[in-house]
């Protein structure tokens, strides 16, 4: 068994290896370094968390046996998930985070001795406390990645749900949960306990269901760092620094990348978090589409007009995650570049469904980095370049949110892709984008819709290249 002292000097250096798995998935260069450090630091914490129980009884062994069916069924889920399903493969662990929260809480309220937290109905109050927001934080956080998930997943539409006098009962349901956790650290009433999880389930539900497709990444990283703020809350709860650090890491680079998808979409994150986002008239987008002409052409016309250029911007999407085209797009490429092409790689911070979705496809396929560029870095490049190949990639190259606002997503910086010279948009159909709107850029007359699978598309035009 480890010394108090020893497993203080581990906890701290597995604290300070997730610092720099932090540090160094801040870029996609140091990208996988990070992912080891992170790796190194759970290691250690999960070690140390081992070798301090006292008494390695039966318990330990039936610890360690789910520990390795759960790091399993983990591998083996990640191993098979496709990279168009990180999304809520994402949402799907949150959601396990903010239960495994929850579920602590129930021990150590049910059996505080266990935890050296008091007796049944004589629990330390500063433990009650951290245990009470621990469990409200992790309920919101599992019913708030669920329904995330099956957004998502499109078992449940991803349009906003409201309805009349939603946002005065969410904000009746926040009072009674902090109601609720003054009461039951005043009664240490089981019956409160319980109530309490209910209506943080219950409001973890209604938080999240207004929100529609557009403004989904930044839920994808709200719930993030409500996961860590649960794990932080349990943490203090137990006294394990490890989690403690972690989840107070988890909870508040969550919350900065919030902030950072919020201003990277003119978003209001309070605006964001009390919904309504991305609903639209879908009656109208239909009329607009037959009224509207579109010029649509073949891999033999995207080719004429891409070796006829000086400059290329490519610009992912979505629809290329789910055709995995990013290896047929990198050989399309080095096609060009051979030609004396420039190609260069735009970016939105937003582009497919979680923050840099597009970067890890493009790093799959062995895109050099310095070609990749992000939205404020290349924008103004458009109005100078040839050919923008948009291949999958539709609301964040809708011109409508610039001009539109009554649009759900007006407001949000776009990829001005319209002012290039030629526009080559690869989709299957017209259909909307994720936050169920039509897209202008389709129409415009510098724009050539090339309506095919992504990825048999972008093979056709290098074949005749």
């Amino acid at each position: 068994m480890l010394s108090a002292n020893l497993s203080a000097i581990f906890y701290l250096i597995s604290g300070v290896l997730f610092i720099l798995a932090l540090r160094g998935l801040s870029s996609p260069e140091t990208s996988r370094q990070g992912n080891y450090f992170g790796i190194l630091g759970m290691i250690i914490a999960i070690t140390v968390t081992f070798l301090s129980i006292g008494n390695f009884s039966t318990g330990f062994v039936v610890i360690l046996i789910f520990l390795l069916i759960g790091g399993l069924i983990g591998a083996f889920i990640a191993y098979k998930i496709p990279m168009t399903a990180m999304p809520e493969l994402v949402a799907g662990f949150h959601s396990l985070v903010g239960l495994a929260a929850v579920f602590v809480a129930i021990s150590a309220f049910l059996n505080p001795d266990a935890f050296n937290l008091g007796s049944p109905g004589n629990i330390k109050l500063g433990s009650l406390i951290e245990m009470s927001i621990g469990a409200a934080v992790g309920a919101i956080t599992f019913s708030g990645s669920i329904i995330a998930f099956l957004k998502l997943q499109g078992i449940m539409s991803g349009s906003p749900i409201t309805f009349k006098g939603q946002h005065p009962l969410n904000a009746i349901i926040l009072v009674l949960i902090v109601v609720n956790i003054y009461l039951l650290c005043t009664t240490q009433s089981s019956n409160l306990f319980w109530i309490l999880l209910a209506i943080s389930f219950l409001i973890g539900f209604l938080l999240i269901i207004p929100i529609g497709g557009a403004d989904m990444p930044v839920v994808i990283s709200m719930l993030n760092s409500y996961s860590g703020w649960a794990a932080a809350g349990i943490g203090f709860t137990l006294e394990n620094t490890a989690l403690i650090i972690t989840g107070a890491l988890v909870g508040s680079s969550g919350a900065i990348l919030s902030y950072i998808m919020c201003k990277g979409m003119n978003r209001s994150f309070f605006n964001v978090i009390l919904g309504g986002f991305g609903a639209t008239d879908q009656t109208n987008s239909t009329q607009n589409k037959e009224q509207k002409p579109v010029k649509s052409g073949n891999a033999d016309d995207a080719a004429f007009l891409m070796k006829n250029a000086s400059s290329v911007i490519i610009v992912p999407g979505y629809g290329m995650a789910v055709a995995q085209a990013q290896h047929a797009l990198r050989e399309m490429v080095d096609t060009l570049k051979k030609n004396d092409i420039k190609v260069s790689y735009a970016i939105h911070p937003v582009a497919g469904r979680m923050p840099g979705h597009m970067n890890v496809l493009l790093a799959e396929a062995n895109v050099p980095y310095d070609e990749v560029f992000e939205l404020e870095e290349i924008n103004n490049d458009f109005a100078n370049a040839d050919v923008a190949f948009v291949i999958g990639a539709n609301d964040v190259t809708n011109p409508v949110a610039k001009t539109d606002p009554q649009s759900p997503i007006y407001g949000m910086p776009v990829l001005d892709v319209e002012k290039c010279k030629s526009v080559l948009f690869v989709k299957r159909s017209l259909s909307p984008g994720y936050a169920g709107i039509d897209n202008d850029l389709f129409y415009k007359e510098n724009t050539l819709m090339l309506f095919a699978d992504a990825k048999k598309m972008t093979e056709d035009i290098t074949k005749n290249l």
